[in-house]
């Protein structure tokens, strides 16, 4: 805790900008547009499946979108970005909180997906791998905490607003902020940093900087996919269907925004501890055992019908998250270093947002079709113990490439 203690007060403002883009970004993630899911889909009359679809579908857009998006952070000042990409996402609140037919609703939901879970994390992970080096591990786990502190908070302050008013009133609420806000955040992220190295210390080896082009070309680049893909895969497919789940099984309402806390709580401790970890060990040691606990708490919540059973997997899956969101920001650029960090990352995420859209859009026609869900959450803890074996035996491999393609100090 000292060194973070340290570490925060050598660069408040940088972090504290990446940190309000990770809070933000929230908006647009599965978590935050699945406690509207009943409301919106009483409202316009959409069965699962139908929501789903849609859901998908304008999640497949925006990550096709962001592909090419991506890249302006290479490109251009994060003052000029930021405040653009908060305009945009507080558009897409205004239209949901219009919405009254599936086309309107179909472009809330694109850019939603596009501008808050999509480029505004995308922007906050870029800028953390790219003003960082030997801290990269810890300056992801402070930015991430943003999304960690949304995750804890927003459900709660969800279910107050709408006590008191309506959904659409909340989406108003939010695009109001992000307008107010967009100025002020830009200016904490307004200069560029170069990475400070500690005085005494020898100069690493530098990564290979690779194009996009030659990291799609890449076959351990795919192989690294399959497993850092997973949380987003998972994740988004449980959340969403989570007021399903408790229909199912007679769980209360109030019991999964209750479990979010648990689940905020243990995803900011081990946020914390894999940015210490990350920083020791390499990201790349930890990616073959942090799928490990999710696949563990899936299989608890697939068999165990009590209640418990899901404050148990928000428990697991906030160990999972709380690694792979310092993974997701440092094992990339650990690889394929960070001259074309911003164009690389655009096409990860991409990857990460189809996938997080593939899993409402697949599981909802699975329901609609009389597949049990139990049965579908069994499926993904199948999967997390199988990318974790797959992973024991690439990640060395991508370590003794390491080896060779880096070049002596000078």
């Amino acid at each position: 805790m000292r060194g973070y203690l340290s570490f925060l007060s050598a660069d408040r403002r940088r972090l504290l900008g990446c940190f309000a883009l990770f809070l933000f970004c929230s908006f647009g993630h599965t978590f935050f547009v699945s406690l509207f899911s009943a409301d919106i889909r009483e409202s316009l009359g959409l069965s699962h499946g139908q929501f789903g679809s849609l859901f998908t579908a304008a999640t497949l857009a925006g990550a096709l979108a962001l592909a090419q998006l991506g890249k302006v952070v290479d490109r251009h000042s994060a003052s000029r970005v930021v405040p653009a990409l908060m305009l945009m996402l507080a558009a897409g609140a205004v239209a949901l909180a219009l919405a009254t037919n599936v086309w309107v609703l179909l472009l809330a939901l694109f850019l939603l997906r596009l501008f808050g879970q999509g480029m505004l994390s995308h922007t906050s992970f870029t800028l953390a791998g790219r003003w960082f080096d030997r801290e990269r591990g810890r300056a992801t786990s402070v930015a991430t905490l943003g999304l960690n502190t949304a995750e804890a908070l927003f459900p709660l302050a969800v279910v107050a607003v709408m006590a008191v008013a309506g959904w659409r009133e909340v989406w108003w609420l939010v695009a109001g902020a992000l307008v107010l806000l967009a100025w002020p955040t830009s200016v904490l992220v307004r200069r560029e940093r170069t990475p400070l190295r500690v005085a005494g210390d020898r100069p690493a080896a530098p990564v290979r900087d690779w194009t996009r082009k030659q990291t799609l070309r890449d076959p351990y680049f795919f192989l690294l996919l399959t497993a850092m893909a997973a949380p987003a895969l998972i994740g988004n497919t449980v959340f969403f269907h989570q007021a399903h789940l408790a229909e199912l099984r007679g769980w209360p309402p109030a019991l999964a925004a209750s479990a979010f806390s648990v689940y905020a709580a243990v995803t900011v401790a081990a946020n914390l501890a894999g940015g210490v970890l990350v920083d020791r060990v390499t990201g790349l040691r930890l990616v073959p055992c942090f799928l490990i606990p999710l696949g563990a708490g899936l299989l608890v919540l697939a068999v165990a019908e009590g209640p418990w059973s899901i404050l148990v997997f928000m428990a697991l899956y906030g160990v999972t998250n709380g690694l792979s969101l310092s993974l997701i920001g440092t094992v990339w650029p650990e690889v394929y270093g960070v001259a074309h960090l911003g164009a690389i990352r655009s096409n990860i995420v991409m990857v990460l947002v189809l996938a997080s859209a593939a899993g409402p859009g697949g599981a909802g026609l699975l329901i609609d079709a009389g597949v049990v869900y139990p049965a579908q959450v069994a499926a993904l803890g199948a999967y997390c113990l199988l990318a974790s074996a797959a992973a024991l035996w690439f990640v060395p491999r991508i370590r003794a490439r390491l080896r060779l393609e880096r070049r002596p100090a000078v």
